[in-house]
């Protein structure tokens, strides 16, 4: 297909369905000259969901353009963007992402053999990206590198200083992977312009940037792997899907923040080409539309029911979703789901080995992203206060209580005094 393709209508379908392009005229200026070299990247820290499909779905189209494509596994920025995954489980997770990625990809019918993965510690720990991650640490400022990561690395009150560091790699592996393009959601702009300032400043060149938008999650914000109520997990059952469809976000005529009408408008029709919402005879019948527009128009004059729109977006939902089900039911990928992202007991397991120095705030996120949901109970905590008050408790509410009973003022002492804790857990 690419071959009977002209530089404009490569463009074209490049650029289709994205938000916005940092750097058009460099594109259409290598479009006139040879094929474009793009990369995606994604960090392997939570399940991969739903909203995955939209750079899928884009990565389709770079390569019915004729783009050589490239998927970074990013297991460093993982790592680096607050421990979201501890380094013992680096290894594993890269492999289930790999094999979730692929059967993604197989699902919406994009060939592997034109698709190049790469880990990103396979050159990232190299002598000459390192030098270079130093050169680039000269640089940019404490200022800018917060800035740049601010909608993508995990913001909290004292962040560690690996999060400063994420953009920058970022940009340099728009070098190492010798590419034109860097392609990824809206909220990794920042990220680009950094790479766009500073990398000249190494002697590199400035890359184009492609970016989509990014797919509210259930609950109306962004869908977010660390929060289980805002997004549909890729292995979750059809009656799973059923039940969050039901819970989610979708008020008749609010085509703002919709989780799911987004979804018909950045997956179904790029893949599809049409949707068919699926209705009652009595009610007029099932309803086939060919342009996301006629959908959104009749959801905002609410000639489509929120309660329509769901069950037409599950159905397409999981025959997207049955092929990956299948794949992952083989021992061996439960075995790779199961070990990628333990539980509580192996959880409990990697903290009784490393003693965690934490903002106390901090500490309920810590444990979240490593397997523990909600109020731990059943874990032992030590707490090692500011004023060197020990206090123990078998769960966070224990703990509140017996902290409660010491002082009048909670509020106060749940600041300055208790704000660094040292923590232990077992079983």
């Amino acid at each position: 297909m690419a071959d009977q393709l002209s530089p404009d209508e490569k463009f074209q379908l490049i650029t289709r369905n994205l938000q916005e392009v940092l750097g058009e005229e460099k594109l259409k200026q290598v479009l006139q000259e040879r094929e474009l070299k793009v990369y995606w990247g994604t960090a392997t820290t939570g399940k991969p969901h739903i909203a995955y499909f939209v750079p899928m779905s884009k990565i389709a189209d770079f390569l019915k353009a004729g783009c050589e494509v490239t998927i970074l596994f990013a297991d460093l920025h993982a790592f680096l963007d607050n421990m979201k995954a501890p380094w013992e489980l680096l290894e594993l997770r890269v492999k289930y992402y790999e094999q979730v990625i692929k059967a993604m990809l197989e699902s919406i019918g994009v060939p592997l053999d034109k698709l190049k993965f790469v880990k990103g510690t396979d050159y990232q720990l190299s002598r000459e990206y390192t030098l270079d991650v130093y050169r680039l640490s000269s640089m940019v400022t404490e200022h800018d590198a917060k800035k740049a990561g601010a909608e993508v690395v995990k913001q909290v009150e004292h962040p560690m200083l690996s999060g400063l560091l994420y953009p920058g790699l970022q940009a340099l592996d728009e070098e190492y992977l010798k590419v034109d393009a860097q392609f990824g959601g809206v909220d990794q702009r920042k990220i680009f312009t950094l790479a766009e300032k500073y990398l000249p400043s190494l002697g590199y060149a400035k890359r184009s940037h492609l970016m989509n938008p990014m797919v509210p999650g259930l609950t109306g914000a962004k869908m977010s792997s660390s929060e289980e109520e805002s997004k549909i997990d890729l292995l979750d059952s059809a009656g799973e899907v059923k039940k969050k469809l039901k819970k989610a976000f979708c008020e008749p005529g609010n085509i703002q923040n919709n989780g799911v009408l987004s979804f018909v408008k950045s997956v179904v029709f790029p893949l599809c080409g049409e949707f068919c919402i699926k209705r009652d005879a009595k009610l007029g019948g099932d309803k086939i539309y060919t342009a996301f527009e006629e959908v959104e128009k009749d959801f905002a004059e609410e000639s489509v029911h929120p309660g329509d729109l769901k069950a037409s977006v599950e159905v397409a939902l999981n025959k997207l979703l049955e092929p990956i089900r299948k794949k992952f039911e083989s021992p061996e990928l439960r075995k790779l789901c199961n070990s990628a992202y333990p539980g509580p007991s192996k959880t409990s397991q990697y903290f009784t080995q490393h003693a965690l120095c934490l903002p106390s705030r901090q500490l309920g996120r810590q444990l979240a992203s490593c397997g523990v949901k909600g109020s731990p109970g059943g874990w032992s905590l030590w707490t090692l206060q500011r004023d060197r008050h020990r206090v123990t408790g078998s769960s966070w509410r224990d703990m509140r209580r017996e902290n409660q009973t010491r002082d009048s003022t909670p509020r106060r002492r749940c600041g300055r005094k208790s704000r660094y804790v040292l923590v232990r857990l077992h079983r």
